[in-house]
């Protein structure tokens, strides 16, 4: 039997975790355009799940910034990688912000008019959203910016998470029954 593989610490999580936050980042807004071209009573439960995307999204990014900066702590440094992990770190805690702002306007147009018990016309309700769309398009290319940054540090540099050296697996034996006749 084989023994399941150790869970890495804070610190090598960096690389397991980051890319599940920047894809549902980016495909929140695919969802929010989704949701405006149907029909208001279609369109509602697209435009909630895009929100679920951007809440999952942006929790995944503050520990996406947590394990990042555990990870930085154990990277060697020198020259060109502490300019660069530098610009990385600080563009990352700005996406963490710019989408937890993002995440919170687009729940309050979701739900004050709802709360507060009135309706707003297709037209202004769409243009609502057309604009915060304007806003998370700026916040989506932060986003690509900082996987780039994240990406050079790894290709370019060399940068890796450090991991735990595990013992190498033990082959198991598996009994079959044959009948070789």
């Amino acid at each position: 039997m084989l023994d399941a593989p150790p869970i890495p610490p804070l610190d090598g999580l960096h690389p397991l975790v980051i890319h599940f936050p920047i894809a549902l980042l980016l495909v929140a807004p695919l969802v929010i355009v989704l949701g405006l071209v149907l029909r208001p009573e279609k369109g509602r439960p697209f435009l909630q799940a895009a929100l679920l995307l951007m809440v999952l999204g942006t929790a995944g990014s503050y520990l996406a910034v947590a394990s990042g900066e555990a990870a930085a702590q154990l990277a060697e440094r020198g020259g060109a990688v502490d300019a660069l992990l530098e610009n990385h770190e600080e563009l990352a805690e700005t996406v963490r912000l710019v989408f937890t702002v993002l995440t919170v306007v687009f729940a309050s147009i979701l739900f004050i008019p709802q709360m507060m018990r009135r309706t707003l016309s297709r037209g202004v309700a769409t243009s609502v959203v057309v604009v915060f769309l304007g806003f998370y398009g700026a916040g989506a290319l932060l986003l690509a910016n900082t996987a780039h940054a994240g990406g050079r540090l790894v290709h370019e540099q060399g940068v890796t998470a450090l991991l735990a050296s595990s013992p190498p697996p033990t082959p198991s034996r598996v009994a079959f029954d044959r009948d070789d006749d």
